[in-house]
């Protein structure tokens, strides 16, 4: 079952990461299960605190939804050890004729080498012009020749060497097996054993035969196997009983892990001439291969948007992603999906709001602290119903997740305003708390918001944060950077700003002096702040 993220924005606020969360717990309550909240930026401290406060864990980080190999239908063969015998590792091979090449690994389960049919049919070709086979294991012998030891030296003997001979009749002297360095396959050829006995060859192989009491009493120190095979297949199989290590390709591997993203696999598979590609997880373990076909239609990661619809806000990689529904209460921007979704978008105050109506629509009761938690939300995006974006759906939903957990609205914001602009954060940490970016005709827009009870004590650090707003304006490219002190007991805004004052100063009907100014009553960024700026840009 493949997961369904829900996602809020970048740099996300306390609405953003708990509409997330409620939306998956509702979901999942209601039976499919595979939706998964996630955020998309570090938690404010603000956000902590509320986590902490009614016990729920922060959601996974995401930080992109590219199409990676974990999203492919790759194949999963087995991955062969690599002491394994050729005669199996052929026999894996041959089982689905799709696969080009299966992995060999380590003991430890770390990828060793590939092997392919092409590496074993020219280990067969050079068996055509050698004869001569070193340290083949004793157990593998015995497996691919389905043997049996039939003498005491056998249990003495842990490799063989030397040079496979099929015993011939004796009139033909010349062709017979002549040094001690051999490994001799017969049938029920008793002259032929005795003489291989008394020469002490390394090995003989007896097949399809009996070995008779006489011989059995020879002092000898070879190593005496019997095999069901006729002596053509059992010379061949012989070969076959080598490790596959000895065989396979470990030199010039190009391999991939589960988080390598789609585009750069596909830059490496378009300069490389293999047809197979070993995948590993994040420990470096073999868990499957990929194949040029299978870059072609990779699964996309599947996704729903809460607490905005603008793609510069969104998740990196968002146009590789399956879009299945958007949750928002902002102005309607340049999110495109492929197909028909689920969209919802009311003017309320916050997001949660939305999503804790969609509880009262679904018949569930939210547990006390998920209520808690969405109470949080609400008093948090709408500043205490002092936005002007607060409706009284808001505050309605606000008091109803209040009952349900017990807690006080006014203790509540309290406890989540006094804890924003801490002394102990950087101006840098602080400007990026609660940012996004807008494009608007063409300019493009970065917008800081701190909400806070003391914005004097704030504009005290103001040199500090018109150099960490310079650094992004640089770096970024903004055409007008802000940020905005919203100050809940003045129920004012205080903006530091760089860019082009004249445009400030028209959009907002303002004197400013030093790079700042203050707007009373303005509490919103989306309502007051970016509309004034889209009027002035058209």
């Amino acid at each position: 079952m493949e997961n369904i993220y829900v996602l809020g924005h970048r740099n996300p606020d306390t609405d953003s990461i708990v509409s997330a969360m409620a939306y998956a717990a509702l979901r999942n309550s209601l039976g499919d299960r595979e939706f998964v909240a996630g955020r998309l930026g570090h938690l404010s401290d603000e956000t902590a605190l509320v986590l902490q406060r009614f016990g729920f864990e922060p959601p996974q980080r995401i930080t992109t939804v590219r199409n990676q190999v974990r999203d492919l239908e790759y194949d999963t063969p087995p991955a062969l050890n690599s002491a394994l015998t050729v005669s199996h590792g052929w026999d894996v091979l041959q089982q689905d004729p799709k696969i080009a090449a299966i992995p060999v690994t380590d003991e430890s389960g770390h990828l060793y080498g590939m092997l392919s049919s092409g590496d074993v049919a020219s280990y067969d070709m050079h068996t055509v012009g050698s004869t001569v086979v070193d340290s083949i294991p004793l157990f593998n012998l015995l497996s691919v020749l389905e043997g049996k030891l039939l003498n005491d030296t056998g249990a003495t003997v842990d490799t063989l060497s030397g040079e496979v001979v099929i015993a011939l009749p004796k009139s033909r002297e010349n062709l017979l097996f002549s040094g001690r360095d051999n490994i001799v396959v017969c049938g029920h050829q008793p002259d032929m054993i005795h003489r291989a006995l008394e020469m002490n060859v390394r090995c003989v192989i007896l097949c399809q035969a009996e070995l008779d009491d006489a011989l059995r009493g020879i002092p000898s120190d070879t190593c005496i196997i019997s095999t069901p095979f006729d002596a053509y297949r059992a010379a061949r199989l012989i070969f076959h009983a080598i490790p596959i290590a000895r065989i396979c390709r470990t030199h010039d591997l190009e391999c991939f892990h589960l988080d390598d993203f789609i585009d750069d696999v596909k830059e490496v598979v378009s300069k490389s001439r293999y047809r197979c590609y070993p995948i590993l997880d994040e420990n470096d373990k073999v868990v499957g291969t990929l194949s040029r076909y299978h870059l072609i239609k990779p699964r996309r990661k599947r996704v729903v948007l809460v607490d905005h619809n603008e793609v510069s806000q969104s998740v990196p990689g968002l146009d590789q992603a399956e879009i299945l529904g958007i949750i928002d209460h902002h102005r309607l921007a340049d999110i495109q999906t492929g197909n028909p979704v689920f969209f919802r978008n009311e003017p309320v105050g916050s997001t949660t709001t939305i999503i804790a109506g969609m509880y009262q629509e679904k018949g569930l009761m939210p547990s006390a602290n998920m209520a808690g938690l969405m109470a949080a939300a609400i008093v948090s995006d709408t500043v205490i119903f002092k936005s002007p974006t607060a409706t009284q759906r808001d505050r309605d939903m606000a008091e109803r997740m209040a009952r349900i957990a017990n807690v006080s609205l006014d203790e509540l914001g309290q406890a989540i305003f006094s804890v924003s602009g801490r002394d102990d954060r950087s101006a840098q940490e602080l400007l990026f708390t609660d940012f996004k970016e807008f494009l608007i005709a063409g300019h493009r827009l970065g917008v800081g918001q701190i909400t806070c009870v003391d914005s004097a004590h704030m504009l005290q650090r103001k040199e500090e944060f018109l150099t960490a707003m310079r650094k992004a304006m640089d770096e970024k490219g903004y055409s007008i950077m802000m940020l905005m002190f919203t100050d809940v007991l003045l129920e004012g805004t205080q903006i530091l700003y760089l860019g082009d004052e004249e445009t400030v100063e028209q959009a907002f009907s303002v004197e400013a002096k030093g790079n700042t100014f203050f707007l009373p009553g303005v509490m919103s960024r989306k309502k007051q702040v970016i509309p004034m700026l889209s009027a002035i840009w058209g």
